[in-house]
């Protein structure tokens, strides 16, 4: 009896889950023996182009696999604002919904968040973002957000304007 209550239990939780049109893989903990994105080493080369295309751009904002701060092999699926190029890829600073205080610059909310909450860019993380392991586009920031963005992670990294 007590399995079936547990199996009805998780049929409803997966019935509400299709409800809200949750996006299934977001926020969800993996661990990976070579994560898809990094720390950004140095030489970041910002600008800002977006193109709602397909394709990640600078400027906008895209689901990416992201590594947490205290284990790289840990991460998980969330928004990342892309700044410019890098060596091996695009450049990204991660965006959460808390607002982290200091190392955090607000971007307001958008598309890339179902429920319209707003955001902050954690401008003291840099990461590389492979152009393949993007999930998908979520929208483009405008030119004064992003300019905060870019000014907020200026204070962190080594960045160059093209």
């Amino acid at each position: 009896m007590a399995n079936r209550s547990r199996m009805i239990m998780s049929l409803v939780g997966a019935g509400l889950a299709l409800f809200k049109e949750r996006d299934r893989l977001a926020g969800k903990t993996k661990k990976r023996a070579e994560p898809p994105s990094r720390r950004v080493p140095s030489g970041t080369t910002v600008e800002y182009s977006p193109s709602i295309d397909g394709d990640a751009d600078p400027g906008e904002v895209v689901w990416a696999w992201v590594p947490y701060e205290d284990d790289a092999t840990k991460g998980k699926d969330r928004p990342v604002v892309i700044i410019g190029t890098c060596p091996g890829g695009l450049a990204g600073v991660p965006l959460t919904s808390k607002n982290k205080g200091r190392g955090a610059v607000a971007v307001g909310s958008g598309g890339w968040d179902r429920t319209g909450r707003p955001s902050w860019a954690k401008v003291d993380q840099l990461i590389v973002v492979d152009d393949h392991s993007v999930r998908r586009e979520g929208a483009a920031l405008s030119r004064d957000r992003f300019d905060a963005v870019v000014a907020g992670a200026a204070e962190h990294h080594d960045l160059s304007r093209r």
